[in-house]
């Protein structure tokens, strides 16, 4: 079991989480390697500052923000079949929290595409239309689900061990 009581303790301006340290929260990551063009997605879950769950896998044939946006969805997945309850779901991907937060209500909106500022050329697809998809009607279906961004890479453990075995399920594939 791994805590996370000390950067829960701390206020929320040092870390970009609450200080409060119940309740459930979700630490989700994906990577990327460009070379091999294996990707990595994981969560980890804490109740009251105690790690309770954690997944992670691999997928070829992949891009960062699909592998950042894949962990989300994981996580989603995980909360409303198992934890059935309010979370805060932190990512270090801006792409990812802006989207969920933001962007995604506006793209179902145009149909899963970008809106054109001149309204005479065709919309475009978004990226990951799929994912987004999925994504969305995971949040739909627990309003009480909330996605917040954590500075990755600054010492924050839920953040740290969803890098960790991100790269672990990259790695589980082979070939760097």
């Amino acid at each position: 079991m791994t805590s996370i009581s000390n950067e829960l303790h701390l206020p929320a301006t040092t870390f970009g989480m609450p200080a409060a340290q119940h309740g459930l929260h979700v630490f989700v990551d994906g990577c990327y390697d460009p070379v091999s063009g294996h990707g990595g997605w994981a969560f980890v879950a804490y109740r009251d500052v105690v790690e309770i769950t954690s997944g992670f896998g691999g997928v070829g044939d992949s891009a960062n923000n699909s592998m950042e946006l894949t962990a989300v969805l994981k996580a989603a997945i995980w909360i409303n079949s198992e934890a059935g309850e309010a979370a805060t779901i932190w990512s270090d991907s801006v792409y990812a929290v802006t989207g969920c937060n933001i962007r995604r209500h506006i793209w179902k909106n145009n149909g899963w595409k970008k809106s054109n500022p001149n309204g005479k050329a065709r919309s475009r697809m978004i990226a990951n239309a799929e994912l987004w998809k999925a994504v969305d009607l995971q949040l739909s279906q627990n309003q009480l689900v909330t996605i917040a961004w954590c500075k990755g890479h600054s010492g924050i453990a839920g953040n740290e061990r969803s890098d960790k075995l991100a790269d672990r399920g990259r790695l589980s594939l082979g070939g760097g």
